[in-house]
């Protein structure tokens, strides 16, 4: 696994090449750990990872370590299998895994776009 780690003043950008399990869990979280306490956004570059297990849950939704600043995760480059475990983790366990959090751009569930006025 390659991680390269990009600072922009309070933007931090994570990019990986390789998998996402629980054997690269760890240097991961370890890379997010690292960033500055002044980055208050973590954006995951996920253009690389062709495949990601249940650990990819835990990297994206859980605290990076509880003590640590609370940064706004995002996410981008999802590929075709670790958009459908998100997907797929998002139906079964909504309230646990908010994609809206992770895909800022996206409307939230709830959202229902308003009828076009006629004149």
């Amino acid at each position: 696994m390659n991680i390269t780690t990009t600072i922009d003043g309070t933007s931090a950008r994570i990019a990986l090449r390789g998998d996402i399990d629980f054997d690269t869990l760890p240097p991961l979280r370890a890379a997010a750990q690292a960033l500055p306490a002044h980055v208050t956004d973590l954006m995951w570059d996920l253009n690389h990872t062709a495949f990601m297990d249940t650990a990819g849950l835990h990297l994206l939704f859980a605290p990076v370590s509880p003590d640590g600043p609370d940064r706004r995760t995002t996410v981008t480059g999802l590929r075709q299998q670790p958009l459908r475990l998100l997907l797929l983790a998002a139906d079964l366990y909504p309230a646990t895994f908010d994609l809206a959090r992770l895909f800022p751009d996206t409307p939230p569930t709830d959202f229902q776009q308003a009828a076009p006025k006629r004149p």
